[in-house]
């Protein structure tokens, strides 16, 4: 048995923002891993996928500039080669991680973590023990009960591929399929999306997700709300998928079926019920402090902890960082989620900041609401971009922004500003008086509250 002030479970974004800030305040850390250090967002999420993006963002420029000077012809991506381009930043971030664990005194562990007591875990044949230990382990496909799930792929095998196959169906409607499906489009496939419910990605304002699906289906991805996969079937090297929509069944015939609808907490291994941690899809039942609500030697933290926060890269770090002051000094600190703005990173891509219409009006605030089609500004305009709106939500007691949605290109920036507002409880007044560089983006806040 090896004993340490704190175990973590994970290699992360909260795993090691927690593991450094403990080891370089003088703790015992061992951090263990079975996948190679670095996390989702580094290796198999956010980063990848953006230089993926990059591609497409570049053929997408170059079509919206069509007849304004730009000639098209001869356009297009080199999956391969944009592959290699995506490796030469994934290929160095795990011996990069973890060589910064090492240089701050942290333990490095590889290979699967499981419970056996209520502060131990074995790692092959090796125990470790913990005065605390930190569930970072992230998350995972969600299981879909349908026929044929052993012939989907998820977003780590689609960042993977060799070569794009030409026809492709997306199952779901989130974050994942309408990113991916924006990249594979711009790349030459054919690109379906089907998704059960009747307008995808609820958690963004519904006005603006219109205009995305407007502008999905301008690229040449069809979009089919209401569809409900029934089965998946492999025949002769490719797939067919039989599904039903308003009671009628839609066959489609593609090379690749790619799961994007939904993830849940990566906790079944880790054999919780030996440690009697608590947990569900979300995550470890945590308290505010996000320590577990049944044993209080474990927190947890990022997507395997069932807290109030975004499954985020920047809340990952947050909370790994809130758990680590929790643990050495105890519980004193509380994850503030106010003003973490989250986005969709389609091209062009989709934001939100805090609270959605309903929302607002669900709480009972008295508000107005700034709408603007901004498809027609100067900024847009100019890239070649008439698809593009803002709506913010501003409190007419206070002054105050209490949210703000956009979508058009370069709003992923632009969202910053607003959360900054949020966080720090500034007044629309307080934003017009900023003076902006111009022309850029940014210039355009003040007319948009």
């Amino acid at each position: 048995m090896e004993s340490f002030d704190l175990v973590v479970i994970g290699a992360g974004t909260a795993a090691t923002s927690t593991a450094n800030r403990c080891a370089s305040s003088g703790w015992s850390v061992a951090v263990v891993d079975e996948l190679p250090y670095g996390g989702t967002c580094a290796l198999r999420g956010c980063d990848p996928k953006k230089m993926l993006r990059r591609g497409a963002e570049i053929v997408d420029a170059v079509h919206l500039m069509r007849g304004k000077g730009i000639e098209t012809a001869s356009l297009r991506i080199n999956w391969s080669d944009l592959m290699a381009f995506k490796r030469t930043f994934t290929d160095k971030i795990p011996d990069r991680v973890e060589g910064s664990l090492i240089k701050n005194g942290v333990t490095t562990f590889h290979g699967e973590a499981r419970f056996i007591d209520h502060k131990s875990v074995e790692v092959d044949d090796t125990a470790l023990e913990g005065r605390y230990i930190l569930i970072a382990t992230g998350a995972k496909p969600r299981d879909l009960e349908i026929p044929g799930t052993e012939f989907l792929i998820d977003s780590t095998q689609f960042m993977e591929l060799e070569a794009l196959p030409k026809r492709i169906l997306f199952v779901g409607g989130g974050f994942i399929s309408f990113e991916f499906a924006h990249i594979a489009a711009r790349a030459g496939s054919t690109v379906h999306i089907i998704d059960h419910g009747a307008r995808p990605l609820k958690a963004f304002d519904p006005d603006l997700v219109d205009k995305l699906i407007q502008r999905t289906e301008n690229v040449g991805i069809e979009f089919h709300p209401r569809t409900e996969v029934h089965t998946i079937k492999q025949i002769d090297g490719s797939f067919k998928v039989i599904a039903e929509c308003d009671g009628n069944e839609q066959n489609w015939n593609v090379d690749l079926v790619v799961h994007g609808a939904g993830r849940v907490a990566e906790l079944d291994r880790l054999n919780l019920e030996a440690a009697e941690v608590e947990f569900n899809e979300k995550g470890v039942t945590v308290n505010e402090y996000l320590q577990s609500t049944s044993n209080p030697t474990v927190y947890a933290a990022g997507d395997a902890g069932d807290t109030d926060g975004w499954p985020l890269t920047p809340v990952s770090f947050l909370e790994g960082r809130v758990a680590a002051s929790n643990m050495l000094k105890g519980n004193n600190r509380i994850a503030d989620y106010r003003g973490v703005p989250t986005v969709v990173f389609t091209i062009p891509e989709l934001t939100r900041v805090g609270l959605l219409e309903s929302e607002a009006t669900e709480l009972g605030l008295d508000y107005r609401v700034r709408f603007t089609d901004t498809g027609g500004w100067y900024a847009n305009m100019r890239v070649g971009e008439d698809c593009a709106a803002v709506k913010v939500l501003i409190n007419n007691q206070t002054d105050e922004i209490v949210g703000a949605h956009l979508f058009g290109p370069e709003y992923a920036e632009l969202i910053n500003i607003f959360g900054l507002a949020i966080q720090f409880g500034l007044k629309t007044a307080d934003l017009k008086k900023m003076v902006s560089a111009y022309p850029s983006v940014g210039s355009d806040l003040g007319a948009l509250i």
